[in-house]
């Protein structure tokens, strides 16, 4: 089983104010594309520094998600704090993620290049940063999910399997040893 976390970052959706569209777009993504047996760690939290490294960090060491998605906190707003807070739990950081959703969003939107999303490794999780636009979740993890699984088999998490009529995702054919 692969087990999923989605944390996402919202002051007035944590508070009550409107409902997490977000969080629920990155499941309605995920649930169309894997067809490995899944378990979803939910939450929404504030935007706040500390509360999202604390919350990374129990769904990497404690809780053991194979793959955390974070949505929201990653525009250049004063309480957009989600990139920094990422690179402060992470051993390794992943550039390319957030590069390959920039370089998607532009397509729909110039605003794009203010976006900040990063990607890390915490010791045998990968942490993705989404934005907290419903409809920009597809658009930016659409491009880069066909490496996740295979990034994730290299860091020796879980076994992560699409439907590949629906998403069709890149591991290296094995070698053989003669």
């Amino acid at each position: 089983m692969v087990k999923i976390g989605i944390l996402t970052l919202s002051d007035r959706a944590s508070s009550g104010e409107y409902d997490d569209l977000s969080g629920v777009a990155i499941r309605e993504c995920l649930d169309e594309w894997i067809s490995s047996e899944v378990e979803y760690v939910y939450r929404v939290i504030p935007d706040e520094f500390e509360l999202i490294k604390l919350n990374l960090i129990e769904y990497t060491d404690e809780l053991e998600c194979d793959l955390v998605l974070t949505t929201g906190g990653t525009g250049p707003a004063v309480r957009d704090v989600t990139p920094e807070a990422t690179e402060a739990v992470c051993q390794k950081m992943m550039p390319g993620f957030g590069e390959m959703m920039r370089a998607e969003s532009l397509k729909y939107v110039p605003t794009a290049i203010l976006s900040r999303q990063t990607a890390g490794i915490r010791g045998k999780s990968l942490i993705l940063n989404l934005p907290g636009n419903p409809k920009a979740i597809r658009e930016c993890l659409e491009p880069v999910f066909p490496a996740i699984p295979y990034c994730i088999d290299l860091i020796e998490g879980g076994y992560i399997q699409t439907d590949e009529t629906k998403m069709k995702v890149f591991r290296p054919k094995s070698k053989k040893i003669s």
